[in-house]
C-alpha cells in the first residue's frame, strides 16, 4: 500500500509540464456529483483557457441513449487538493450540443440574475452554512451511533469534544484544510446538535462564486468520505424523531444593507421574501417538510416569520445588525440538499429585482 501511496502522490512537475484537470458537474438527480479527468498541456489560470468537453448523458439521467452527448462548459477553477501541484478541479455546467442549458443546469439561470446590472451594483454577499451527516457505509446509520440503537439525547454534541461526543472529526478537519488549499473561502466548521452531524461555512463570497464554492466543497467532502469509507448524507432529516435536521442557512447582504440606514433596507427585503414564501420553499430542497416542523430550531414550513436572534424563525436578524442599524440577515429555510445556484440567485432576485 505504501508503494500505491507513493504513486498517488507523484509530483508531476518533476518530469512534465502537463497537468491533470478534473472536470466536475452535477448529475441527473440535481444533487449527485460526477467528475472525470483529462490531461492538459500546461498550467491554466482562467476557465476561458480550458476546452469544453462532453460526457454520456444517458448514463447520468440527463440525455436519451440515441442523443446522449452533453457538453461541459468550464466555469470556475480550484487547486486540486488530492493531486496537488499545478493540477486543478474545474466546476462546469452542462449544455446540449446546440448550446442550450440542460434542465439540471441551474447555474445558467443564476448567472443571468447575477449579471443583471442592478444585482452587480449591490455586490451581494453570501455566507452559506452547509450541514451534513456522516453515515456508516454498510448500514446507512450515523457514525458513532450504536448499530440498531441510539446515542444519548441531544445536548452534549453541539461543538462537543471527546470520543463520546464528536464522531468523524478526522474527516471534518481533512475537508477544512483541503477546501482552504483549493481556494474555497471556508470560514469555519463545527459539530452540530445531532451526533454524527457537522457543518462548514462558505463565505462571505460575492454572487455566483458562493454557489460554485459550495458545490466544489461538497465534491471535496464526498471524495474524502470515499477515501474514509463513510457515506455523506445531505438529507434534511436523516433520522426521524427528536433529532435535529440538516439545513443550509444562507446569510445574505447587499451593499445597501451594509451601509448606514441598511436596517430599513433589510426589513423591506424580508417583507419581499415573505410575499414569495411559497415560491422559495418550493425551491429550497427536497424533503424540507420533514425538517421545517416548527421544532428543532425551525419555523413551520407553512409559516413565514422573522425576528432578531430568533432561531425558530424563517429569517433571523442578528443582534449586531439591529444595534448597528446595518448588516445582514440569515435565511434559515434552505435544506441541506438545496441547490446553491437556485437559492442564492432567488434571494437576489426577490430582494433586488422583484417588484411586488
Amino acid at each position: 500500500m505504501s508503494a500505491l501511496a507513493d504513486l498517488i502522490n507523484l509530483d508531476l512537475s518533476d518530469s512534465t509540464e502537463q497537468i491533470i484537470a478534473e472536470y466536475i458537474w452535477i448529475g441527473g438527480s440535481g444533487l449527485d456529483m460526477r467528475s472525470k479527468a483529462r490531461t492538459l498541456a500546461g498550467p491554466v489560470k482562467d476557465p476561458s483557457e480550458l476546452p469544453k468537453w462532453n460526457y454520456d448523458g444517458s448514463s447520468t439521467g440527463q440525455a436519451p441513449g440515441d442523443d446522449s452527448e452533453v457538453i461541459l462548459y468550464p466555469q470556475a477553477i480550484f487547486k486540486d487538493p488530492f493531486r496537488r501541484g499545478n493540477n486543478i478541479l474545474v466546476m462546469c455546467d452542462a449544455y446540449t450540443p446546440a448550446g442550450e442549458p440542460i434542465p439540471t443546469n441551474k447555474r445558467h439561470a443564476a448567472a443571468k440574475i447575477f449579471n443583471d446590472p442592478n444585482v452587480v451594483a449591490e455586490e451581494t454577499w453570501y455566507g452559506i452554512e452547509q450541514e451534513y451527516t456522516l453515515l456508516q457505509k454498510d448500514i446507512k446509520w450515523p457514525v458513532g451511533w450504536p448499530v440498531g440503537g441510539f446515542p444519548g439525547p441531544q445536548g452534549p454534541y453541539y461543538c462537543g469534544v471527546g470520543a463520546e461526543k464528536a464522531f468523524g472529526r478526522d474527516i471534518v478537519d481533512s475537508h477544512y484544510k483541503a477546501c482552504l488549499y483549493a481556494g474555497i473561502n471556508v470560514s469555519g466548521t463545527n459539530g452540530e446538535v445531532m451526533p454524527g452531524q457537522w457543518e462548514f461555512q462558505v463565505g462571505p463570497t460575492v454572487g455566483i462564486a458562493a454557489a460554485d464554492q459550495v458545490w466544489v466543497a461538497r465534491y471535496i467532502l464526498e471524495r474524502i468520505t470515499e477515501i474514509a469509507g463513510v457515506v455523506l448524507s445531505l438529507d434534511p432529516k436523516p433520522i426521524p424523531g427528536d433529532w435535529n435536521g440538516a439545513g443550509a442557512h444562507t446569510n445574505y447582504s447587499t451593499k445597501s444593507m451594509r451601509e448606514d440606514g441598511g436596517y430599513e433596507v433589510i426589513k423591506k427585503a424580508i417583507d419581499k421574501l415573505g410575499l414569495r414564501h411559497k415560491e422559495h420553499i418550493a425551491a429550497y430542497g427536497e424533503g424540507n417538510e420533514r425538517r421545517l416542523t416548527g421544532k428543532h430550531e425551525t419555523a413551520d414550513i407553512n409559516t413565514f416569520l422573522w425576528g432578531v436572534a430568533n432561531r425558530g424563525a424563517s429569517i433571523r436578524v442578528g443582534r449586531d445588525t439591529e444595534k448597528d442599524g446595518k448588516g445582514y440577515f440569515e435565511d434559515r429555510r434552505p435544506a441541506s440538499n438545496m441547490d446553491p445556484y437556485t437559492v442564492t440567485s432567488m434571494i437576489a432576485e426577490s430582494t433586488i429585482l422583484w417588484k411586488p
